[in-house]
């Protein structure tokens, strides 16, 4: 009988001593930051918990917004755990406590859970709250206006504007006529500011070409220059003439549209040679012959000549029977490609 009851027992006191080995090790205690209290103004409650690392507590009033009926709980930050060595650890809490009546306050004592077990922290906390001095000359200092009275707006402004509005609203009414004529006058201006004329794009390349001519920049070693200059020329015609993106495209591109274009079809090949070229100048660093670049110039001149618009001799008859001036086909019209 004695044995059965060994076996029985022996499991109970097994698990108590573990449970007071791993919980009856843990002390609470708690101190204000300051026994006496303004009302109406806030003090900290520190409170701090030591006990073993591998146990989870809660305070038994955590959620709580009051420690008693006149001391309420306005905040509480996050605990701050102290790692003390050989499986300790301390936590460091702290509430923010607030009163707005005064008296002498015996607080609680912090009730700190762990597992089943309550632990209370020790020593009796006293928070003594007083009131605050009133003014009893406040009264008499107030600027409260006086209720009755209207508000003006002239009472408060100085004597030479009262007495003399109408000099500073005269020079106002100047100063904004003065700005408005000149305003005024400066659109007028701009209004009469011509934007300068375009030259139809077969002109435009005519006047660049011999500008190009003119300056000799082959002559003097910069091939790159002129082929570059020469080909941005044309591309710039091409695009103005025939409203091709030129600038945009590749040469191999360009020649491929203009292909299909029966106006330049015959003098593509011209266009072709020059562009493959100043392809090798600018790309490949190759320096061509005085012949090929003279030749180069003349093949842009003739492409040109001989894709600008065509003069149109013939009148036009009006619907109505009368006659129009001869026209010209515009350069700048877009659209002379078939994509």
């Amino acid at each position: 009988m004695s044995n059965l009851l060994k076996t029985l027992l022996l499991p109970l006191v097994v698990a108590f001593a573990a449970s007071v080995a791993a919980y009856g090790n843990v002390t609470v205690s708690a101190r204000l930051d300051s026994a006496v209290l303004l009302m109406g103004k806030q003090t900290a409650l520190h409170i701090e918990v030591l006990q073993s690392a591998d146990v989870d507590g809660s305070f038994l009033n955590e959620r709580a917004d009051t420690l008693t009926q006149f001391v309420e709980v306005v905040g509480r930050t996050d605990g701050d755990t102290v790692d003390l060595g050989n499986n300790r650890i301390q936590i460091n809490r702290d509430w923010i406590l607030q009163s707005f009546d005064s008296g002498l306050y015996v607080l609680p004592p912090m009730q700190y859970i762990v597992g089943s077990d309550t632990f209370k922290s020790s020593g009796q906390l006293t928070l003594k709250v007083v009131p605050v001095n009133v003014d009893t000359l406040s009264n008499i200092h107030s600027y409260k206006p006086v209720e009755g009275v209207p508000f003006h707006l002239l009472d408060y402004l100085p004597d030479f504007l009262v007495d003399y509005w109408w000099i500073f609203l005269l020079i106002i009414v100047i100063a904004a006529l003065g700005v408005a004529g000149y305003m005024l006058m400066t659109k007028k201006k701009e209004l009469a500011v011509q934007l300068p004329v375009l030259m139809p794009p077969y002109e435009e390349a005519m006047v660049r070409l011999e500008e190009l001519k003119g300056r000799q920049l082959w002559q003097s070693g910069q091939e790159k220059a002129y082929y570059t200059e020469l080909t941005d020329i044309l591309r710039n015609y091409i695009d103005r003439r025939f409203g091709i993106n030129a600038m945009e495209m590749t040469s191999s591109q360009i020649i491929a549209v203009l292909r299909k274009n029966k106006e330049t079809k015959a003098v593509n090949e011209q266009l072709g040679q020059i562009l493959e070229i100043a392809d090798f100048v600018k790309f490949a660093k190759v320096k061509p012959l005085a012949s090929d670049n003279e030749a180069s110039l003349q093949r842009a001149f003739n492409f040109v000549e001989e894709t600008k618009p065509v003069t149109v001799v013939a009148e036009e008859v009006a619907a109505d029977g009368s006659k129009r001036e001869p026209s010209t086909n515009d350069g700048g019209e877009k659209g002379g490609v078939e994509q």
